[in-house]
């Protein structure tokens, strides 16, 4: 059953945040909610938690209009970015609060709460610091008793707002997979939002990416990285090189370079963008044919097993990125400052106005 939000629209005053969502997320998927600031991710995941309401459209928890409903009534569990933990309460006492605060008629037993909780210590694998207060605690502990807390109450859906955005990069890697392996445990539909795109690839069954209150796509990780719907998605999801040129019959001619482009049969000398992912430049040292590009090395980084390549063109002076593997590198034994060739192996053609393309994204 899970959640069903249909056609949910919210304005602040003459700022329209949501603009006719429509999302579905079934028991067992985990789904990530992912978009720049402002997006709409964080208001969207308030409303289907019951902390905010729509000005039009429902929510529907389970099968059930949710819509008016209060969060309390909603049996939604909600972790926030920055744990919300209480600091005079232990660890124990923090995930057992939603518990102790029921209605007498509805409050289980204190046997039964304290086996619930301790049941929760041991599946976020906390149950030896049960005594601990949350200042005693590192950032990452802290988040797994916030999601300790969250699930106390037997929630219908699972809601994490940021949940590893105060955490650093190391911690982070380590939490979203643990998370991953406890939700295939709880199996409850879960919906997380993040800015981060590494993140929302690796954890998620699906990924929902946001821009100006509207979902762009939505699909596997693999579909929105391998087919973005728009300039839009492909931009967001990592860097990417542009080549602007034109697009006629099928076919893009972007300067010297001659390209497939046949989801625009029907197009007659259209103005278009190419995007090729940094990982999709292939470098030498040899001019290899029509569609190569002399570019001069301005920058080589380390990163990991991957070198990464700050390009400029010869011909026109715009910067490219390309990305090789260590041995690649040391093949060629590239250096700041020398000439070299690159070659897009793949380049998807929009056809678009080429000033409508984000300037954060240009390389």
């Amino acid at each position: 059953m899970g959640i069903e939000v249909r056609n949910v629209t919210r304005k602040f005053g003459a700022f329209e945040a949501l603009k006719g969502i429509d999302l579905s997320v079934p028991d067992g998927e985990l789904l990530a909610l992912l978009g720049p600031s402002g997006s709409g991710k964080t208001t969207l995941l308030r409303i289907i938690a019951g902390l905010d309401f729509p000005d039009t459209g429902s929510i529907h928890l389970n099968g059930e209009d949710a819509s008016v409903r209060s969060a309390s009534e909603r049996r939604v569990g909600f972790v926030f970015q920055h744990y919300a933990l209480f600091r005079h309460m232990t660890v124990s006492e923090n995930v057992a609060f939603g518990l102790r605060v029921r209605p007498r008629n509805l409050r289980p037993s204190r046997e039964d709460i304290r086996d619930r909780v301790m049941s929760l210590l041991k599946l976020v694998q906390l149950d030896w610091l049960a005594d601990r207060y949350p200042g005693q605690l590192s950032g990452g502990q802290r988040q797994r008793v916030a999601l300790a807390r969250a699930l106390a109450v037997e929630p219908k859906v699972l809601l994490l707002d940021e949940p590893f955005g105060a955490l650093d990069a190391r911690v982070r890697k380590e939490l979203r997979m643990w998370l991953r392996r406890l939700h295939d445990e709880i199996n409850v539909a879960c919906v997380f939002v993040t800015h981060d795109q590494e993140e929302a690839l690796e954890v998620s069954d699906r990924v929902a990416i946001m821009d100006k209150g509207r979902i762009e796509q939505i699909g596997t990780p693999e579909n929105v990285y391998e087919n973005p719907a728009n300039p839009f998605v492909y931009s967001f999801l990592g860097n990417v090189n542009l080549f602007h040129g034109r697009v006629h019959s099928g076919k893009a001619r972007i300067g010297d370079i001659e390209v497939d482009a046949p989801d625009h049969g029907d197009a007659s000398d259209a103005p278009a963008v190419g995007y090729a992912r940094p990982h999709e430049m292939e470098v030498s040292r040899e001019l290899s044919g029509a569609d190569t590009i002399g570019v001069s090395v301005v920058r080589i980084q380390s990163v990991g097993p991957n070198v990464k390549l700050r390009l400029k063109r010869v011909d026109s002076g715009q910067f490219l990125e390309a990305e090789i593997t260590r041995e690649r590198q040391r093949e060629l034994e590239l250096k700041v400052g020398e000439s070299i060739f690159v070659r897009p192996r793949q380049v998807r053609v929009f056809i678009a106005d080429p000033s409508e393309v984000p300037i954060n994204y240009q390389i």
